[in-house]
């Protein structure tokens, strides 16, 4: 009897560090990254199991001039959502979108943390129609 909850525990020992493990790994990408021109800072966070990021700092104040839903083209960027709905599956962060402020249209994307650089492409249909943009960690 003794052998057999010994064996329980360790199995649950075994399965909690693996599944911890995986969710550490999914959740590096957590942080504040510079923009590509450092003229912004972008937080990327966790809401449920799904990841997303938002303007953090800007070295401008900046409305959302180019927004499609002309409801929204006086407001601010800063704290606007421009990551949405990214899931972790093998070391990627797929199945999101990205909103451009720039173009005021948004994106199929999927993103890739390598070292302290979030690589963030950016596609149309299909990732080969696409850009590819570097974030570095700030944080």
């Amino acid at each position: 009897m003794k052998t057999i909850i010994t064996f329980s525990i360790s199995l649950f020992m075994l399965f909690s560090a693996f599944g911890q493990t995986r969710q550490n790994a999914a959740d590096k990408i957590i942080g504040v990254y510079w923009s590509p021109k450092q003229d912004a800072k972008i937080e990327i966070y966790k809401k449920g199991d799904k990841y997303f990021g938002k303007s953090a700092w800007s070295s401008t104040k900046r409305k959302d001039s180019k927004n499609p839903n002309a409801s929204l083209r006086d407001r601010e960027l800063l704290g606007v959502e421009l990551f949405t709905n990214f899931v972790y599956k093998g070391g990627l962060y797929e199945d999101g979108k990205i909103y451009d402020p720039e173009s005021g249209k948004t994106y199929d994307c999927k993103m890739s943390l390598v070292g302290g650089k979030l690589k963030v492409r950016g596609y149309i249909g299909i990732s080969l129609f696409g850009r590819t943009e570097i974030f570095e960690r700030i944080i």
